[in-house]
């Protein structure tokens, strides 16, 4: 091989290599680390380390609520962590519900992991329900899953791989991965065959295609009664979003709550809407005071 056309084939290496980093660099979660504790909200709570794959663990609270036999699970979104999730935990907990909160790995104070993706947060609810089985067994009677944004994607994925899940909360949900992705990269003025690139390369780094985790197909897949919260001024996911998921799975027991003057990240918003959070419950089956 000429010295030339070793210059060429390092220069495409070396392209190569960069692409590939510049969209792991883009796509890390941002790390937020707590400074609270549920005891702020004048909660009692067990702090917890929930074994996940990998051998990593996971930072949580779990909050309890008496003897109930009634539990909620929370997930965060992109770049959260469990603290930030605390006020819409606060009216479930007390409606006797008890809660458990927890960081996914790469957020919070969980352990690092090589990077974050939807099937990842589901993979760590899931660490999350064989924790709660084995250490409060009790308090498995009905369970309930809430997740925000990704979280909100992996509480659907989740629910659609299990059976012993009553109900389900998604707030602020994408429909599609795909749509996630081009929506932002197209920010970015990027050419359309780039774009198709590494939405190609990001599904071979997760080791899932996009329409296998997409929310709008695991709804599908969920027997028990599920809720979508969406906030009407969101810019992030689009309120249009909720609508895809309901129109494209119609025989899915789905309700839509729009919370009006609610952005993606308007937690606030949501917790002033708890009424409407619990009755869904009620109706549900869940035995709230």
């Amino acid at each position: 091989m000429t010295l030339a056309l070793l210059i060429i084939a390092g220069i495409i290496v070396a392209a190569i290599a960069l692409f590939m980093l510049g969209i792991h660099w883009g796509f890390r979660a941002p790390r937020q680390i707590e400074n609270g504790t549920p005891q702020d909200l004048d909660f009692a709570f067990e702090q917890v380390w929930i074994p996940a794959v990998a051998n990593k663990r996971l930072f949580g609270w779990f909050l309890p609520a008496g003897n109930a036999t009634q539990t909620l699970l929370i997930l965060h979104g992109w770049g959260s962590n469990a603290e930030l999730m605390l006020p819409i935990a606060a009216p479930f907990q007390r409606a006797g519900l008890n809660v458990l909160l927890f960081d996914a790995r790469n957020h919070g104070q969980s352990d690092a992991h090589s990077f974050s993706s939807l099937p990842r947060f589901a993979e760590d609810l899931e660490s999350a329900l064989a924790w709660l089985h084995a250490n409060h067994p009790t308090a498995c009677e009905k369970l309930v899953l809430l997740g925000h944004s990704v979280g909100a994607g992996a509480v659907l994925l989740a629910a659609s791989q299990r059976t012993d899940i009553a109900a389900v909360i998604s707030v602020s949900a994408f429909a599609h991965p795909e749509w996630v992705m081009r929506r932002y990269l197209q920010t970015l003025h990027l050419p359309h065959f780039l774009i198709r690139l590494i939405n190609r390369y990001v599904q071979w780094v997760i080791g899932h295609r996009f329409a296998a985790i997409a929310p709008l197909n695991s709804v599908c897949q969920i027997a028990c009664p599920i809720l979508l919260v969406h906030g009407v001024d969101d810019q992030v996911v689009p309120l249009a979003d909720a609508h895809a998921i309901i129109s494209h799975c119609p025989q899915a027991r789905l309700t839509l709550l729009e919370i009006p003057d609610a952005g993606h990240a308007s937690v606030d918003k949501i917790e002033e809407h708890a009424p409407a959070l619990l009755a869904f419950l009620r109706k549900a089956g869940f035995r709230l005071s």
